[in-house]
C-alpha cells in the first residue's frame, strides 16, 4: 500500500512541475531573444527576473499574448527607423544590429516558440537573408518583419505554412523577383512587399491566389504587364505604384475598393470596365502613358472619392453632361491633352470639390492651359483622314519595331557566339577559378538580379581567373600596339585570347594595401554585376608580391568595338552624328545600367565614374557603361582621379565634394548630350549655372544647344530632358531626383518623341496625298 501512495505522489508532482517547466522554458527563450536583439529598450520590462512576460501590460511597442502557458503572439516595434543612404549588406553602426547578430540563429530561437500565431518584429535592425527555417513556425497566421534590413530572396518554404494569412515584408532590401509560388498559399489574404528592390515581372500565378484581399508591391522595380487578376474575387486593395510596369491595363476584379497604379509606364486606354467597379473609392493612374478618353462612368461611380489621372497622354473633350458622384472629393486631370470646356460637375467652386486641370487645353483658366494646337498635335492626321492616318501610324510603328527587333537579334547572336567561344576556351584550363571559401556570408548571399524575364535566357560567360602569363600572351607582353590609352585609374590594353576572342584589359595600380583574400572578396562581388548595358567583366588577374600585399590587379573585359559617346558628341566626324532619338536611347540604356548598379545587387555600387568617355557604343549603337563598380575594389582610386567634368563645375563646390552621387554626374552627361560640340568647343573652365540658365530659356536655347538636337527633337520631348537635367545638377544633393525618376522621365521623353515623329509622318503623308 505504501508504494502505491509513493507513485501517486510522484505522479502528482510531475503534473505540477511540467507546466512550470514549460513556462520557465518559454521565458528563457524570450530572454534569449532579448539578448540576440541586443537588449532594446522596448524589452526593459523583461529585465525583472520575477516578471512573467505573459502578464506584461501590452503597449504600442510591446505585446505578448498567452493562452495558458503558451505564447500565441509576440509583437516588438523598435526605433531603428533610419535608413542609411546606402546599405551594403553589412551591419551599419547605430542603424542595424551589430556584426555579432546572426539572423539564422535568431530565427532558430524564435522557431522554438512553436505555438506562435502572430509575429510582429518591426524596425529592430534585423539584417541578413531570411532563412528557410522560418517555416518551422507551423502555427503562424501573421508575419510582419517590415522596416528591417532583410535581403536576398523570400524563402519559398513560406508557402507550406498552411495557416499563414498575412505576410508583411515592407521596407526591406529583398532583391530578386516576385515569388512565383504565391498560389500555393491556401489561406493568404494580405501580401505586402512594398519598398524593396524586387525585379522581374509579376508572375501570372498570383492571379490564382484566390483568397487575396490586399496586394501591395509598390516601390520596387517590377516590370512587364499587370497579370490577369480577374479570378481574385475577394481583392479589395491593389497597390502597384512606383514600378516599371509597361503593359496595358487589364480588367480588374469588381470587389476592388482601392487601385493605385501611379508612376509606372502603363500604356493604352483605360478599360471601359473600370466604369463598372461600383465598390471603387480610390483610383490613382497618374504618371503613366495612358491615351484616349477616360470612361466617363468612373466619375459617377457610387463610392468614388479620389480620382487621379494626372501626367498621362489622355485626350479628347469631356461631355458637358458629365455626371459626378456625390462622394467625389478630389479629381486631378492635370498635364494631359484634354480640350473643350470643363464640365459643370467638375467646377470645384460649386461642388466643394478639389479639381486640378492645369497643363491641358481646356477653355477654362487659359493662363494655365496650353494652346489648342498642343493638344490637337497628335491628332492632325486623323482630322484630315482618320483611317489613312491610323493605318500610316500603325505601319510606321510596326516598321520601327521590326527594325529594332532585327538589330537586337543580330546583337544577341553575336554576343552568344562570343560567349560560347569564351566558354570553350575556359574549359581548356584546369585551374580552379572558384573563390569558394573566400567569400563572407554576405557575398555568398549577394544576389545579382536576373534579366531573363526581360531579355530571354542568356548565356553568361564563365568568370575566369587569368594568370599574368596568359595576359602577356594575349597582349604580346603588353607591347605598344596593344596599348589603347591611359587614364587616371590606369592603363588600358587590347588583347586576343587563344581562341581569337578580343578582350580589353584594365591595369589598376592599388594605392591602398590589400591582402589577397580581402581583394578576392571584393572581386567576387564585382563579378556578380551582369547587365546588357554594362561591359561584361570576364575575369581578373592579381599581381602580388606575397600573400599579404597586392601590387596590381588586371580586370579583363569583353572588347566592345566602336567609339565612345564623347566622340559621337564632339562633332569631330560628320558621319558620327547621333540624332535626338538615338541620344535618348543611349541615355535610357545607361540610366538602366546605373539603376541596376544601385539596386540590382547587395551591396550596391553607388559611384561609377559616369562620363561620356566611359560610355561605349558598339556597331549597332547599343550603349554599354565601362569602368563601373571600381569603388567596390578601392575608394582610393577616386582620390587620385581628376574628373573631367571639373572644368565646368567651378562654381559648384558642394556638388564636387559629393563624389558618390551618380545622379549629379548623369546630369553632366545630359548637359553634354544636349550641347554636343558646343560644349566640347568650350576648351577652358566655364560656369555651369550660366549654361543651365541659358538652356532653361526657350529664347536662348537655340544658341546653346547642339543644332542636331534642335533639328531632330520635339519641343515637348526636349523640355522633359532639360527639366530633369536641371534637377540632376542641383547643388543640394537632397533635392536631386533618384535614378529611377531620371529613367522614368527619359522614357517619357522618348515616348513623347515617338508620338511627335509619328504625327509628323502622318501630316506629311496626308499633305502628299
Amino acid at each position: 500500500m505504501g508504494w502505491h501512495l509513493s507513485i501517486l505522489i510522484m505522479t502528482t508532482t510531475c503534473f505540477m512541475l511540467f507546466p512550470i517547466s514549460d513556462q520557465s522554458s518559454q521565458s528563457e527563450l524570450l530572454q534569449q531573444l532579448r539578448k540576440q536583439l541586443e537588449y532594446p529598450r522596448q524589452l526593459d520590462a523583461w529585465g525583472n527576473p520575477s516578471s512573467d512576460p505573459c502578464y506584461t501590460q501590452p503597449t504600442a511597442v510591446l505585446a505578448v499574448t498567452c493562452e495558458g502557458n503558451a505564447i500565441m503572439e509576440l509583437k516588438i516595434v523598435g526605433d531603428r527607423i533610419t535608413k542609411p543612404p546606402k546599405f551594403s549588406g553589412y551591419s551599419v553602426p547605430n542603424v542595424t544590429l551589430s556584426e555579432a547578430f546572426v539572423l539564422d540563429s535568431f530565427v532558430t530561437t524564435l522557431a522554438r516558440l512553436t505555438t506562435l500565431r502572430v509575429v510582429i518584429l518591426v524596425s529592430l535592425g534585423l539584417w541578413g537573408p531570411l532563412p528557410d527555417k522560418i517555416h518551422r513556425l507551423s502555427s503562424l497566421e501573421v508575419l510582419d518583419l517590415s522596416s528591417n534590413f532583410l535581403y536576398g530572396s523570400i524563402p519559398p518554404k513560406l508557402s507550406v505554412m498552411s495557416k499563414l494569412h498575412t505576410v508583411t515584408l515592407d521596407g526591406n532590401y529583398f532583391n530578386v523577383s516576385v515569388p512565383d509560388w504565391l498560389d500555393l498559399f491556401s489561406n493568404l489574404t494580405v501580401l505586402r512587399l512594398q519598398s524593396n528592390q524586387l525585379k522581374g515581372s509579376i508572375p501570372a500565378s498570383i492571379g490564382k491566389a484566390a483568397m487575396l484581399t490586399e496586394l501591395a508591391l509598390a516601390g520596387n522595380s517590377i516590370s512587364g504587364n499587370v497579370p490577369n487578376l480577374g479570378y481574385l474575387s475577394k481583392l479589395e486593395m491593389l497597390d502597384l505604384r512606383d514600378n516599371d510596369l509597361d503593359g496595358e491595363l487589364p480588367e480588374m476584379p469588381t470587389a476592388l475598393v482601392t487601385i493605385l497604379l501611379s508612376k509606372n509606364s502603363l500604356k493604352g486606354e483605360i478599360p471601359e470596365q473600370f466604369g463598372q467597379l461600383n465598390r471603387l473609392q480610390h483610383l490613382d493612374l497618374s504618371f503613366n502613358f495612358l491615351v484616349g478618353s477616360p470612361p466617363e462612368e468612373i466619375f459617377a461611380l457610387p463610392n468614388i472619392s479620389y480620382l487621379n489621372l494626372a501626367a498621362n497622354m489622355l485626350s479628347g473633350s469631356l461631355s458637358s453632361s458629365l455626371t459626378c458622384s456625390s462622394t467625389l472629393g478630389f479629381v486631378d486631370l492635370s498635364t494631359n491633352r484634354f480640350t473643350g470646356d470643363l464640365p459643370a460637375c467638375l467646377n470645384g467652386n460649386m461642388n466643394n470639390m478639389v479639381v486640378k486641370f492645369d497643363g491641358n487645353c481646356f477653355s477654362a483658366d487659359p493662363a494655365h492651359q496650353h494652346e489648342a494646337k498642343y493638344c490637337h498635335q497628335s491628332h492632325k492626321g486623323r482630322g484630315l483622314n482618320q483611317d489613312d492616318g491610323l493605318v500610316i501610324t500603325v505601319v510606321g510603328i510596326l516598321f520601327i519595331v521590326l527594325v529594332l527587333s532585327l538589330l537586337l537579334i543580330a546583337s544577341n547572336k553575336k554576343s552568344c557566339q562570343k560567349v560560347l567561344a569564351e566558354q570553350q576556351f575556359l574549359r581548356k584550363h584546369k585551374q580552379d577559378n572558384s573563390t569558394s571559401g573566400m567569400s563572407s556570408e554576405l557575398l555568398v548571399n549577394a544576389r545579382c538580379i536576373s534579366h531573363a524575364v526581360k531579355l530571354g535566357t542568356q548565356i553568361q560567360p564563365s568568370y575566369h581567373i587569368f594568370s599574368l602569363e596568359e595576359l602577356k600572351e594575349a597582349t604580346k607582353s603588353f607591347e605598344q600596339s596593344a596599348f589603347l590609352g591611359e587614364g587616371a585609374i590606369g592603363k588600358l590594353y587590347m588583347g586576343k585570347l587563344e581562341n581569337g576572342t578580343l578582350i580589353a584589359i584594365r591595369c589598376l595600380a592599388l594605392h591602398q594595401r590589400y591582402s589577397i583574400r580581402n581583394l578576392k572578396l571584393r572581386l567576387d562581388l564585382l563579378a556578380k554585376l551582369h547587365h546588357p548595358n554594362l561591359v561584361c567583366l570576364l575575369g581578373h588577374c592579381i599581381d602580388s608580391v606575397d600573400e599579404s600585399s597586392v601590387k596590381r590587379v588586371f580586370l579583363v573585359y569583353e572588347y566592345v568595338p566602336g567609339e565612345t559617346l564623347s566622340s559621337y558628341l564632339s562633332g569631330s566626324s560628320p558621319e558620327k552624328t547621333l540624332k535626338w532619338c538615338g541620344r535618348l536611347q543611349v541615355l535610357i540604356a545607361i540610366a538602366k545600367a546605373v539603376h541596376f548598379l544601385h539596386t540590382g545587387i547587395i551591396p550596391g555600387s553607388l559611384y561609377n565614374r559616369l562620363k561620356s568617355s566611359s560610355i561605349l557604343l558598339d556597331e549597332h549603337l547599343t550603349a554599354k557603361l565601362s569602368d563601373y563598380g571600381l569603388s567596390i575594389i578601392t575608394e582610393e582610386i577616386y582620390k587620385h582621379e581628376v574628373v573631367e567634368g571639373k572644368r565646368y563645375l567651378q562654381n559648384n563646390v558642394a556638388a564636387m565634394e559629393d563624389s558618390e552621387d551618380d545622379v549629379y554626374y548623369f546630369g553632366c552627361i545630359l548637359l553634354e548630350v544636349l550641347m554636343g560640340p558646343k560644349l566640347h568647343r568650350k576648351g577652358g573652365p566655364f560656369v555651369l549655372n550660366d549654361l543651365v540658365i541659358s538652356i532653361s530659356s526657350q529664347e536662348e536655347r537655340e544658341e546653346v544647344l547642339d543644332p542636331v538636337v534642335i533639328g531632330t527633337s520635339s519641343q515637348d520631348s526636349l523640355s522633359v530632358v532639360v527639366s530633369i537635367m536641371i534637377k540632376c545638377l542641383s547643388v543640394e544633393s537632397s533635392t536631386r531626383p533618384s535614378i529611377e525618376e531620371v529613367l522614368w522621365n527619359l522614357q517619357y521623353a522618348a515616348q513623347v518623341q515617338v508620338t511627335a515623329d509619328g504625327d509628323q509622318r502622318s501630316e506629311v503623308s496626308s499633305q502628299a496625298g
